[in-house]
């Protein structure tokens, strides 16, 4: 890790709900929490709970070097909507193959 920069997953104890054009694309009381120096938390969510029938796979990949490659999925009206480290580095193990989205609701 860069000097500075922390990362930890932990389990979230609130609900996570995503809603997109008015479908329920995941819901979960699972979802692991993500926080990262300089960037908002961010909520993972175990595969079980996402709809992934409404979805569809995107040739799109990034690189975190904190986090890993990621890969990510689409809607027809929103490309690159959710993304996942299938394969994330040892420090956020924790967060392999959960799906986070850009917008969530959390109760």
């Amino acid at each position: 890790m860069t000097v500075g920069h922390r990362i930890t997953v932990e389990r979230s104890e609130r609900h996570v709900r995503v809603v997109h054009g008015g479908e329920v694309l995941a819901e979960s009381d699972r979802a692991l929490v993500l926080r990262e120096t300089g960037l908002p938390a961010r909520y993972y969510i175990p595969p079980e709970d996402v709809r992934l029938d409404l979805l569809t796979p995107s040739d799109t990949r990034t690189h975190c070097p904190f986090k890993g490659t990621a890969s990510y999925w689409s809607r027809p009206d929103a490309a690159d909507l959710v993304w996942a480290y299938p394969d994330p580095k040892p420090d956020v193990a924790g967060i392999e193959d959960h799906l986070c989205f850009y917008d969530v609701e959390v109760r």
